[in-house]
């Protein structure tokens, strides 16, 4: 399967191109305020992709998803017909593969899908299957691709699971793969991280990553 990985697109989607593949995966933040007209914005653009299943997740900006209401639950329903899927905390299989995805990060400003660090996060990672062989999570895992600034729970939890395929973002300027043994890992943001205080919008900086597994 011809995996396209993505994340962090922070409403700059329209600036992205995608390639062709089985599976595109978002990674989280496809907003910058998480408003629902942004995420209608994403999510007209994502469907029309040329990927045969797309699958994404949110991030810590992407505070719609985090609200539970019927309007919501529409969104996701009317997404399933054009081969689209939403995960949170929750699973699915597509093609024998069996993919589980996650928002959560550790705290940071009391953003969206924010857990603390020890205990309370590792409630979220205990729920990865065992069988999972490509895990979606907004951040990562302790020490890949994170700068320093990654989840040390879901390291963790990640070793004892060895899913095949581990996409995330989150930590912009950690993009990039790693390999180790027959477990592969994507950061996947495309945004560089602007100066808020400056006024400046997330640019892209980077392409899409492109897998198989």
């Amino acid at each position: 399967m011809k995996i396209i990985a993505i994340s962090d697109t922070h409403g700059q989607h329209q600036k992205v191109k995608i390639p062709e593949g089985d599976l595109l995966i978002h990674a989280g933040d496809i907003s910058e305020y998480g408003t629902e007209n942004e995420v209608h914005d994403f999510l007209r653009w994502f469907a029309k992709q040329p990927c045969t299943y797309k699958v994404f997740i949110a991030g810590n900006h992407d505070l719609f998803f985090e609200q539970a209401n019927a309007k919501k639950y529409k969104i996701f329903a009317d997404l399933k017909a054009q081969n689209v899927f939403y995960l949170q905390n929750s699973g699915i299989e597509l093609n024998g593969l069996k993919i589980w995805g996650s928002p959560v990060t550790p705290y940071f400003l009391g953003m969206a899908f924010n857990k603390q660090r020890g205990e309370e996060i590792k409630k979220t990672w205990n729920r990865i299957p065992m069988d999972t062989d490509i895990l979606i999570t907004h951040g990562p895992p302790f020490g890949i691709l994170d700068n320093g600034l990654g989840c040390e729970e879901l390291l963790a939890k990640v070793i004892q699971r060895k899913p095949k395929l581990h996409v995330f973002g989150h930590i912009h300027n950690a993009y990039g793969t790693y390999q180790e043994n027959n477990k592969k890992f994507i950061n996947a943001s495309l945004t560089d991280t602007p100066e808020p205080l400056l006024g400046l919008a997330h640019r892209v900086v980077n392409v899409p990553i492109i897998t198989w597994i």
